[in-house]
Formats: structure tokens, C-alpha cells, sequence
């Protein structure tokens, strides 16, 4: 992995993290208890570097720039559902092209670019972009926000939605248990693309995000970054519960956190000390109280066996550095 200088500031503890400068203001309208707004000031709080920031159409965007207001402060741009990426990619390339013409100076600061898309933008509608992105190794950071949905546009599934799910487009019933398929493998997609580095975060673990954001800000070339991002409108739970569904989601494994370096070397860096069982994560979720029925609780089974297999394969892939 290529690192540049590391001109990261240092963040002692939650409080020093919280009130540092603001580039994301909290006058929004995202709904209360959403972790979109928890995961991008923890991202843009990792750096004191300029920012030029760009984000697909979803939550995110609808709901921090309704004209003729904001909740940028930094430079940010908007594009489609699909293409973040790509105009992230023509800013860098752009200010690439600047640079060796003279046209910006060689002591203006180097500025750090990052785009924001959701799942559906991400593992879906956008993937292609993101994909040519990578490819091409553009110097930039992608930061998906998973929450296993579209939620911006009513809660219809995505390849991001977990078997047994209930969407809109995907609804449990008397006959159906909901969302069919396996959520989709993005973090090993994207490592698979040779991306010097691509990790897996969670806003509740907040030091464990800030040191990866960190890293990434400090890789050249393309960094992909995949942030939990729970959901207090369609996973259905109270709004000051986004936390402790947070922490149900990574202590019963469901969502290991690690990086990949280079594509090849994995490190996991959160191992719970008291694994929690999966059904206790989907509990603490009505899109998935229809499990719990006699007749769909072998899916809970599954879905057990299915995160233990998941989990002894990244500790061996770790032990074997693959």
C-alpha cells in the first residue's frame, strides 16, 4: 500500500472528536436517530485537510441541501444516483491536470477528495462507476452508507438487503419470509479490484472508524470504505436505539469489522469479547420479527451458521495472509 505523509490530526478522545471544526453542520433533516449524519462528521472530522466531497442522490443528499440552504461546509457536489464516482474521479484528475500545467501552485494544499453514496447507489445503480474508478486508481476515498435498503425512495430492497428482510418490494407475508437472496460481498468485490485499501467500519466503534478514515486519507490511489449505517426508518427500531443496534450488529459478527491491504493482506480489527447471538440482532429489529414464527426460525438457524462460517473464514484468511 502507497502512503503519502501523514498530515492527520490527532483525536485524543470522544469529546476533543465531537467538537472538533465542522464541514457537516447539524441543521438537517435527516430523521432522527439516522447514522448517516454520525458516520460523515466522523469522516470529515478525521482530517484538517481542504475536502472537496461529492454525493450521489439518496438521504444523504436530499436531505442536507435543499436549496437555497446547506449542511456543507466545504466544497460539495451533487450528481446522480449512479455517478459520484466518476465526477469525484474528473475533480482529481482535474486538479491533477492543474497542477503539472502550473495553473494551481505548488504550495497551494493538496486537497483530499471523498464521495458519499448509499447502498443502492453503491452495490447496485453505481457499481460500474465505482468499479472504473478503481481500475483506473484514481486518488480518492469512496464511503458507502449501508443500510441495506432504498431508503430514500420508500425501503425497496437492495443487493445489500440481508436474506429475510422485510421491503416494500420484497414483503413478508403468509406466504413469504421476505427478502430471498444473500447479501452481497462488496467489501471482497472492491478488494478484488487490487484497491490499496478497503475497509469495513462502524460508527459505534468510532476509534476503530477514525483510524481506518485516517488510513485511507493517507493511501494514494483508491479507497473504499463500507460504514454500517443503521437505519431507524426500515429496520423499525426506536430512534434512540441506533447505537445499541449498531453494537448488536458487530458483537454478534453480523458485521465484522477489517480492512484488506492491497487487495491480498486482511486484518480483522475488532474481535468481541462477548460474541452475542445473532438472533438477538434480529430481534432488536421488526424487519425481521416474522423470523420468529415456528415456521421461519430455521432461517434464524441458518442465519447463525452462516456468520460463523463467515467469521472462521476471515480469522483464517487473517492467520494465512492470503
Amino acid at each position: 500500500m502507497s502512503t503519502l505523509v501523514n498530515t492527520q490530526k490527532e483525536i485524543k478522545n470522544l469529546k476533543s472528536f465531537s467538537t472538533a471544526a465542522e464541514r457537516f453542520e447539524g441543521s438537517h433533516l435527516l430523521c432522527p436517530g439516522c447514522a448517516h449524519s454520525i458516520i460523515v462528521r466522523e469522516v470529515l472530522n478525521a482530517t484538517n485537510d481542504n475536502l472537496v466531497v461529492s454525493a450521489s442522490t439518496g438521504c444523504l443528499e436530499v436531505c442536507t441541501a435543499i436549496y437555497p440552504h446547506t449542511s456543507w461546509d466545504c466544497s460539495w457536489i451533487h450528481i446522480g444516483f449512479e455517478n459520484s464516482s466518476t465526477a469525484m474521479a474528473g475533480v482529481e484528475t482535474m486538479n491533477k491536470a492543474l497542477r503539472n500545467k502550473g495553473r494551481i501552485s505548488a504550495d497551494t494544499p493538496q486537497p483530499k477528495f471523498v464521495t458519499f453514496g448509499g447502498d443502492g447507489s453503491t452495490y447496485d445503480i453505481g457499481f460500474q462507476w465505482i468499479s472504473g474508478c478503481f481500475e483506473r486508481g484514481h486518488d480518492f476515498m469512496y464511503v458507502c452508507l449501508d443500510n441495506e435498503v432504498y431508503a430514500n425512495t420508500g425501503g425497496q430492497r437492495s443487493s445489500s438487503t440481508p436474506i429475510g428482510s422485510s421491503t416494500t418490494t420484497a414483503p413478508a407475508g403468509s406466504h413469504s419470509y421476505g427478502e430471498k437472496r444473500q447479501k452481497k460481498d462488496i467489501i471482497s468485490i472492491m478488494a478484488a479490484h487490487g484497491a490499496p485499501y478497503v475497509a469495513q467500519v462502524a460508527p459505534n466503534k468510532w476509534k476503530d472508524m477514525v483510524k481506518k478514515i485516517q488510513t485511507g486519507f493517507d493511501t494514494h490511489g483508491p479507497v473504499f470504505i463500507n460504514a454500517m449505517s443503521a437505519c431507524t426508518t426500515e429496520w423499525k427500531f426506536a430512534p434512540n436505539q441506533t447505537i445499541e443496534v449498531s453494537d448488536l450488529a458487530v458483537d454478534s459478527l453480523v458485521f465484522p469489522l477489517y480492512e484488506i491491504i492491497d487487495g491480498r493482506e486482511l486484518n480483522i480489527t475488532y474481535r468481541p469479547k462477548n460474541v452475542v447471538p445473532v438472533r438477538d440482532y434480529l430481534g432488536a429489529q421488526p424487519r425481521f420479527k416474522h423470523l420468529f414464527k415456528p415456521e421461519y426460525e430455521y432461517l434464524i438457524e441458518e442465519w447463525q451458521k452462516r456468520i460463523d462460517e463467515r467469521w472462521a473464514f476471515l480469522q483464517k484468511r487473517e492467520e494465512i495472509r492470503m
